[in-house]
């Protein structure tokens, strides 16, 4: 009896659930002596996360080139050369208009505010003679309008000038990426070498099905991204929308994040749409609306199809946990990282019922 039980999933599951638990209350009492290794993973994890996102958009150029009989170093210097020309049309093109609409949004910034308290005072006038709950319901909403204009103007530029302060990544991003694209065939079979049979079947199909997933997602998610800032820009041109380079810069970032990234990218449009000029509040929904719309019904289904069968829900619930343990980071990571783990899970899955069949076909 007692054997039978150590065999059935929960009981394993359970017993690695409490081996994981005393590992990590270990982990945390001797958290000192892990300090200068914590320090150098937060040192090298943003430039390796970076040359990661960039080895998965630029390997399918790579099996290009190779299929046209480049050689791996001929490859590596066109990729590099592609990269070095986006950085200059990044640096010497967009970046001077980028760097005027920050310095005016950083001018502009205290009438926006001003402007943002004046709407508040007049709406909670106007709810004078209104209901007590109604009224309640009005002062919560001022209170978070009042709230949003002050605190995003200096998020929004907190954010951009975050970004340049990153810029001494640049230095460990190409070292990265130069090795990412050189070996990146070596990795698997250096990891399977120490397992050998099935062990070694399941690693190799486990690992190839991690780089699939990954390699889907990153690529999809990006190209959508950029999209879709494409076309925020050409309505927010169209509509004469103030700070419109700098906003679709925004949404570009944003849109990374399924679901709540373009609603992120939305807030600040309507706010300063709206105290630029309120109909224009109206277009700028009425873009996001239509772009979200080509999104949903043309490029997503095109671009990233159902590959990754993640339930719309379970992302919404993983977003809005991720978002509470680590931040931003956690929402960025959130998803990739499921994948991850359900690829895994999944072959696991595979693996035991095989398992399960062999036992029966035996008996």
């Amino acid at each position: 009896m007692g054997e039978s039980m150590t065999k059935k999933l929960w009981f394993q599951l359970g017993v690695g659930i409490l081996l994981a638990l005393i590992i990590i209350k270990f982990l945390v009492d001797v958290k000192w002596v892990f300090s200068p290794l914590i320090i150098i993973s937060k040192t090298i994890f943003m430039p390796i996360l970076i040359a990661g996102v960039l080895f998965y958009i630029s390997k399918p150029l790579q099996i290009i080139l190779e299929k046209w009989k480049f050689p791996r170093w001929g490859s590596i210097i066109v990729i590099f050369a592609l990269l070095t020309a986006m950085v200059w049309v990044a640096i010497s093109i967009i970046g001077p208009p980028v760097v005027e609409q920050v310095n005016n949004l950083t001018i502009n910034l205290p009438s926006l505010i001003n402007e943002s308290n004046r709407l508040v005072i007049s709406l909670l006038e106007q709810a004078g003679d209104l209901p007590a709950w109604l009224n309640d319901g009005v002062k919560s909403i001022t209170d978070s309008l009042n709230d949003i204009a002050l605190n995003f103007g200096k998020w929004f530029v907190h954010f951009f000038q975050s970004v340049l302060q990153g810029a001494f990544v640049v230095v460990l991003v190409p070292f990265f990426l130069l090795f990412m694209l050189k070996d990146h065939e070596k990795f698997l079979p250096f990891v399977t070498s120490f397992f050998t049979g099935k062990k070694k079947e399941w690693l190799t199909k486990t690992l190839k099905d991690i780089d699939e997933v990954l390699s889907l997602y990153i690529q999809g998610q990006i190209l959508i991204a950029f999209i879709l800032a494409v076309l925020l820009f050409i309505g927010y041109s169209i509509i004469d929308l103030n700070f419109a380079l700098l906003l679709a810069i925004f949404a570009l970032f944003m849109n990374v994040i399924p679901f709540f990234g373009p609603w992120i990218a939305f807030v600040p449009a309507l706010i300063i749409g709206f105290f630029q000029e309120p109909v224009l509040a109206i277009w700028v929904a009425v873009i996001t609306l239509i772009a979200q719309q080509t999104d949903s019904n043309l490029i997503t289904p095109n671009v990233m199809g159902k590959t990754l069968h993640i339930h719309p829900l379970t992302i919404i619930t993983i977003l809005l946990a991720a978002g509470n343990i680590a931040g931003f980071l956690g929402i960025l990571l959130a998803i990739p990282a499921y994948a991850v783990i359900k690829a895994i899970i999944s072959n696991i899955y595979e693996v035991r019922k095989e398992i399960q069949k062999t036992a029966t076909q035996d008996a």
